[in-house]
């Protein structure tokens, strides 16, 4: 079941960049999240008032903590992604620079949350960094006319999902994941509203191609992707799903070459290795594991939970 569950994860996550780009023709990044997640809060509102089982307990700052992590991993996050790939970064590209994202909240777990990490994870943290490195020159050669700046605009989602990896670890309340998704949405629902309103692209376009597009990102990618990222990280933990977040970047590469004919020669075909080489150096130096193993052999005393690097993420 847990293999299953991540296969739908992975392609149902890796299908947000394509949903982006397949509405990216037909209307402005804010016109698409906001159509994307206003229909959706509102089902999500409704279902809360109905069943408030799941909700009681919950103290404000609770909802107001969970509202922040939503800003942060889905609403700074996917303006982020959209708006370079309205620029003209492919969807693999961007794909690959989300994808260090727990990489990256993995070497900061140390000096921050005083997390052990290894030196195999430091040398798989450089090789994560090469990988995109390599993608995005081989990108960036092509020569389709975007401006080079538009390849930094995907780290500064990037950041701020580990922003948002590092304020749910600090979280102490258990938020069922019904809950969550629904202040998430909700957030985010209200910030692109506004933004669309102030932009003047509110009004959604009449084209056939945008609908898809917003059918598909909700259907796959937030209760798909979304979803299923809080079911496996509660059932399989942080590791797993971080595990399983460096595979976006060959399927999503895929999906781009046989939906959009994106570009996919040697030099990618060889980041997108350089990266996956970073996953496994990663998956095998976290040794947290294998020392609570160890010491559940060695004495009597029950193991204590091994810490590992938290992850939040969406798509």
């Amino acid at each position: 079941m847990n293999f299953l569950l991540s296969i739908g994860f992975v392609l149902c996550w890796s299908s947000g960049f394509i949903g982006a780009k397949l509405g990216a023709g037909s209307a402005s990044a804010v016109t698409i999240l906001m159509w994307r997640f206003l229909p959706l809060a509102v089902i999500l509102l409704v279902v809360a008032t109905v069943s408030r089982t799941s909700w009681r307990g919950l103290a404000v700052r609770d909802v107001a903590r969970q509202a922040m992590i939503g800003v942060l991993s889905q609403s700074g996050y996917l303006l982020t992604v959209y708006y370079a790939i309205q620029l003209g970064v492919s969807s693999g590209t961007t794909a690959l620079i989300d994808g260090v994202q727990p990489l990256v909240a993995g070497a900061l777990a140390g000096p921050l949350l005083r997390q052990h990490i290894s030196r195999k994870q430091v040398l798989g943290l450089c090789l994560g960094v090469s990988g995109v490195a390599i993608v995005t020159l081989a990108d960036a050669a092509v020569g389709t006319g975007e401006a080079w700046w538009a390849y930094l605009i995907p780290f500064l989602g990037m950041f701020s999902l580990v922003a948002a990896t590092f304020l749910e670890s600090r979280s102490c309340a258990r938020v069922a994941p019904t809950v969550s998704m629904t202040v998430h949405c909700g957030a985010s629902a209200v910030i692109f509203t506004a933004l669309a309103v102030s932009a003047g692209a509110a009004k959604p376009p009449m084209e056939l191609s945008f609908w898809v597009a917003i059918t598909w990102l909700v259907a796959l990618s937030t209760f798909g992707g979304y979803g299923l990222y809080w079911l496996i990280l509660r059932r399989s933990g942080v590791t797993k799903v971080n595990t399983l977040m460096f595979l976006m970047a060959p399927v999503t590469a895929v999906w781009g070459a046989l939906v959009f004919g994106e570009p996919f020669g040697p030099q990618t075909a060889l980041g997108l290795a350089v990266g996956l080489a970073a996953v496994v150096i990663v998956y095998r130096g976290d040794t947290s594991s294998t020392r609570v193993r160890a010491r559940d052999m060695d004495t009597n005393e029950p193991a204590r939970p091994a810490k590992t690097a938290p992850d939040v993420s969406a798509s």
